[in-house]
């Protein structure tokens, strides 16, 4: 009997030592994994909504970087307009240059042969002239030559120079 009794006791004991350790200990470490339990939970808000945050901070960063090479297509597209259109002026101003500076080359050529033309002709009488002094002076007396003379002055007033 004394195990029954003793039995007993000790089931008395275990059943009053739960119920004060329950009272004493249960109550606290509930409230102490309710709280961890909050905390955990509004740690998991807290990364949620960051992370959509994050997803939406990703989602304008995209943006501006298409946004960004965009415009910088643009900029090189009207680079490289502005380029060809100076490129066009540039060849345009040559062009004209060009056609200047041979203009001016074939005026100064037409200048330079009309001179060597008359330099040409000033000689050429000159030479024709003292030939015919000199064959003059040898096979005509004065009668002769002021007869020569006459007609050869009337052929000359008869007579149009080329241009």
């Amino acid at each position: 009997m004394v195990t029954f009794v003793s039995a007993g006791a000790n089931l008395i004991n275990i059943v009053i030592l739960a119920t004060v350790l329950s009272l004493l200990l249960y109550r606290p470490v509930r409230n102490i994994l309710r709280k961890r339990s909050e905390k955990i939970r509004d740690q998991l808000t807290f990364a949620e909504e960051e992370m959509v945050k994050a997803i939406e901070l990703r989602q304008q960063y995209e943006q501006k970087i298409e946004e960004i090479g965009r415009e910088r297509e643009e900029i090189l597209n009207e680079a490289r307009k502005q380029a060809a259109e100076t490129g066009q002026r540039i060849l345009a101003s040559a062009k004209e240059e060009a056609a200047a500076v041979k203009e001016r080359a074939a005026a100064n050529v037409e200048l330079e042969w009309e001179r060597a033309e008359t330099e040409m002709r000033t000689a050429i009488i000159e030479v024709s002239a003292a030939m015919a002094e000199k064959f003059v002076s040898l096979a005509i007396n004065k009668e002769t030559h002021d007869r020569l003379f006459a007609e050869a002055i009337s052929d000359l007033e008869g007579m149009t120079w080329r241009d």
